[in-house]
């Protein structure tokens, strides 16, 4: 039996992330073989995420990226804030934002996809969960393009935003403040002609139940649903938002007061357990 020193086990542990005694364990059933030993120190990883599978992982870390046309955002998810917060793990969450934003993968399958390592980026993550002990899962990816972009990370790594705009060279501060506005505010399209169909059908609904319930004649329920329409707008399109810096200002105010003509072309938000 070969014999495993403390440098090889420090080795190991350096190549793989794995604990001391892991590292130590596949090396001697390696006989002193680093890749015989990095391949059963994968394979633990896989065998732990398999058993895991049926686990909640609820928390996890959320990163963002823009470069001038391009941003992007993932979020890898765990089950307890103790790892979400752990070095390595926001440093794979980082490695895979890159790899995002180097290769503009289609959808989160072909992310999944990418070569990682010795392996692809679904890998990785399956052979970070071996190291842990937790479930963990990439469950969050977007991207948008546009003249412009910018990304805001929210204090925490729970919650990202990205956001495009259809002018090149927007200043930092008016762009980051509508990443944040996103942030806070928590829109779910750009502009009327952008919400669901199927979310205005459910809103009319519950705003002409609710004029029922006032009392409101039968003939005028339409039209007060409607007008109850332009409420609800005012408070999921963006672009008609209050400003948060300054509410004389609607976020198309704001953007045509800092450029004329400049609005936004689309974004993403997502949040881990932040309402």
């Amino acid at each position: 039996m070969a014999q495993v020193t403390m440098a090889d086990i420090t080795h190991l542990r350096k190549m793989s992330g794995a604990g001391m005694m892991d590292c130590k364990n596949a090396l001697i059933e390696a006989e002193g073989d680093f890749e015989k030993a990095m391949e059963i120190i994968r394979k633990k990883g896989q065998a732990v995420a398999a058993k895991r599978s049926d686990r909640e992982a609820s928390e996890g870390c959320v990163l963002a990226k823009h470069t001038e046309g391009y941003a992007a955002m993932v979020a890898l998810k765990c089950e307890t804030d103790f790892v979400a917060k752990n070095a390595d793990f926001v440093a794979l969450t980082t490695e895979i934002l890159d790899l995002a934003i180097a290769n503009k993968p289609a959808d989160m399958d072909a992310l999944k996809a990418l070569p990682m390592g010795k392996g692809t980026v679904a890998d990785a993550v399956t052979d970070r969960s071996g190291i842990t002990g937790e479930k963990m899962e990439l469950d969050g990816y977007g991207f948008v393009v546009g003249e412009s972009t910018m990304s805001y990370i929210h204090p925490g790594n729970k919650l990202a935003t990205i956001v495009a705009f259809n002018q090149a060279g927007v200043d930092h501060q008016v762009a980051r403040d509508v990443a944040m506005q996103i942030a806070a505010m928590s829109p779910i399209a750009v502009d009327r002609a952008a919400v669901p169909a199927d979310v205005l059908v459910k809103e009319k609904e519950i705003a002409a139940d609710k004029a029922r319930q006032e009392g409101k004649p039968e003939n005028m329920i339409e039209r007060i649903a409607e007008g109850r329409l332009g409420k609800f707008y005012k408070e999921v399109c963006l672009l008609e938002q209050e400003f948060v810096k300054d509410s004389k200002l609607t976020i198309a105010q704001y953007l045509d007061k800092a450029s004329k003509g400049l609005t936004v072309t689309d974004f993403k938000r997502f949040t881990l357990n932040l309402e």
